[in-house]
């Protein structure tokens, strides 16, 4: 409903600039068409809305991502999934193992070709083709306000509230299972909290910040 009403929004003001624009040459019929026929376009913008919502919304869902890392830990002594080869590696297993889906692990506008050919020929990710970062070496005894999985590149809305006009964010998932929704203006300031939040945690302070500076 957020996004039907933001999308009427839209409408009317982009309405509202071609009646002033109409009214000042004085040509009243077309004010008069504007008017009958603003029904009309004000339902075709919400449906344009919902429907984009409803196709694009939650493919990549970060509840469903934490949920699968928590019962990962849980089978698991406690820890979570790590790999030698690299993190993206380690987010395999999750998949492997039936955990999460391809797309639980991948952020928005992610296809998940990396992960699907990795599965297909048994070849490792490079930490570079994989769309969200996970951080290895934590379990579920960690500070659960650290960030354990967040999209590396903010979109318009977030996976769950996607919507081509909205604020650029990113979802983030921590320790504890919960998820938070960053701002790309807010992005610096908590992504340096979090490398301190590592550090505290006994991670060494470069391999931390390179978790945050991946492209």
């Amino acid at each position: 409903w957020r996004i039907g009403w933001r999308s009427i929004f839209l409408w009317k003001a982009v309405l509202g600039c071609c009646i002033f624009r109409v009214m000042k040459r004085g040509k009243k019929w077309v004010f008069l068409g504007f008017i009958m026929g603003l029904p009309l376009l004000l339902v075709i913008a919400f449906i344009f809305a919902a429907a984009f919502n409803l196709f694009h919304a939650h493919e990549h869902c970060m509840k469903a991502a934490g949920l699968g890392l928590a019962t990962y830990a849980r089978e698991h002594y406690g820890n979570f999934p790590s790999d030698t080869n690299g993190f993206p590696n380690a987010l395999l297993q999750l998949v492997k193992g039936d955990y999460c889906n391809v797309g639980e692990v991948t952020g928005p506008g992610d296809d998940g070709s990396a992960f699907k050919e990795a599965l297909s020929k048994g070849k490792p990710i490079p930490e570079q083709k994989c769309s969200r970062i996970y951080v290895q070496g934590l379990s579920e005894h960690s500070n659960p306000q650290i960030a354990i999985l967040w999209d590396k590149r903010s979109t318009p809305g977030g996976d769950h509230f996607r919507r081509p006009w909205g604020e650029r964010l990113r979802e983030v998932c921590l320790v504890d299972g919960s998820m938070k929704v960053i701002s790309e203006q807010g992005w610096v300031a908590f992504s340096s909290n979090q490398i301190e939040l590592l550090v505290r945690e006994g991670m060494a302070k470069e391999t931390a910040r390179h978790y945050y500076e991946i492209n």
